[in-house]
């Protein structure tokens, strides 16, 4: 056991996990800036800024802009519990552990719920959601863009589609999206739309971006009951992020900070450069793994999340403790496998600042020593020529501002 009264010193990991990723030491530096009150005029003025580049990040103009003082789950209760009032009916799209949380969360709230369930691995159909709303009057249809527990990214505009034929509101989980994967709140008509900061924004966890356009600012003012949450309720806590900024609580000041550098540093880039990025640089791990004779867990290409890859573990090895030795002998995290599928994946998060092309080849080499000391055969070598040679037909990735 650690003592207590010693000083901390953390070990430094390369984290290829589905969250958190590493972050820049710019963003490290901002959060050991001076703290300042949550009232102070310095920073009511700064939140305005922060609000900016995070309309910019989603692709959005909508007033309702801002960090919630919480995890992605207490953005995904956010718009879940604004959205929905008792008696209401709602459509949720279950294809992992994160969208089922999001079911599970409306379904506290007095709702009738309908589960649109699909096998793992794989996307909701949105004609299986049509199917389940006629007839109904549905409130929302909910969908994780990025379902981190099997690596599934959903396509965004057929559910749009089925949403305005069934006059439901859009709701999106982009947790494991925003900034690495293509997303346009505005262009894609999507109601509600929450993230993380600790995914690909590689900001520090503890914040949730979320933006909420007009149509809910309507509905947020007919309400006939209060909302679930005093705390996610967005009729109070909008007040701190508008223009009177009141008081609603006191929000983690050196994590906005950050978080207003990794939007920075995401916009710098440019959007359409990091999602270029993002899918190089899983297109050339899925090489490598591939070449390892390492089986993708989403069989469909266009299925795969571009932030998160689920394999399965290779047959003989043991996938506790090849991941043990990964991070105690080589320090990089990855993750095992979430619900039905725990004991038999593992997960290859490249996101943000840890979606680099150093850490992919780093990964497959070193992935490839812990699997022929466990006696798996596989010819070596062959997992970094493969993502050698995926880089080298790869088109240069612009690095500056797009739209």
């Amino acid at each position: 056991m650690m003592n207590p009264m010693e000083e901390l010193r953390p070990p430094t990991r390369l984290m290829l996990t589905p969250g958190p990723s590493c972050i820049s030491p710019r963003v490290y530096r901002a959060l050991a800036t001076p703290l300042v009150g949550h009232v102070d005029p310095w920073f009511t003025e700064f939140m305005g800024g922060v609000q900016e580049l995070m309309r910019r990040v989603f692709q959005t103009q909508n007033n309702i802009t801002f960090p919630i003082s919480a995890s992605g789950t207490g953005g995904m209760e956010t718009a879940v519990v604004n959205a929905l009032e008792p008696g209401d009916e709602a459509i949720v799209c279950v294809n992992g552990v994160f969208s089922a949380r999001m079911a599970e969360i409306a379904e506290r709230t007095g709702a009738k719920i309908h589960r649109v369930p699909a096998p793992m691995g794989r996307a909701v159909d949105p004609e299986d959601v049509r199917r389940a709303g006629q007839g109904r009057k549905i409130k929302f249809v909910g969908l994780a863009h990025g379902e981190t527990s099997t690596g599934v990214v959903t396509k965004l505009d057929p559910f749009r589609k089925v949403a305005d034929d069934l006059g439901a509101l859009l709701i999106v989980d982009s947790v494991a999206t925003l900034a690495g994967v293509p997303l346009d709140v505005d262009g894609q008509r999507i109601d509600i739309c929450f993230s993380g900061t600790q995914k690909a924004m590689s900001a520090p966890p503890g914040m949730s971006p979320i933006t909420v356009n007009a149509r809910v600012e309507d509905l947020l003012r007919t309400r006939k009951t209060k909302v679930q949450s005093w705390y996610f309720d967005l009729t109070r806590v909008m007040n701190y992020w508008g223009k009177e900024r009141t008081y609603h609580h006191t929000p983690p000041i050196p994590l906005i900070y950050a978080l207003h550098e990794a939007m920075r540093i995401v916009l710098e880039e440019g959007l359409e450069a990091g999602w270029e990025r993002h899918r190089q640089n899983q297109a050339a791990l899925i090489a490598g793994l591939e070449a390892m004779d390492i089986r993708l867990f989403v069989e469909n290409p266009e299925d795969r999340l571009p932030t998160v890859t689920a394999v399965y573990i290779p047959n003989g090895i043991d996938g506790v403790k090849a991941r043990a030795r990964l991070l105690n002998e080589f320090n990089i995290e990855i993750s095992g496998g979430l619900g039905e599928i725990k004991t038999t994946t593992w997960r290859i998060g490249l996101m943000g600042y840890s979606s680099q092309r150093q850490n992919v080849l780093l990964f497959l080499d070193v992935l490839e020593r812990v699997l022929l000391d466990q006696g798996m055969k596989l010819p070596v070598g062959a997992g970094i020529a493969a993502a050698v040679g995926s880089y080298a037909h790869a088109e240069p990735v612009p690095v500056g501002p797009g739209k």
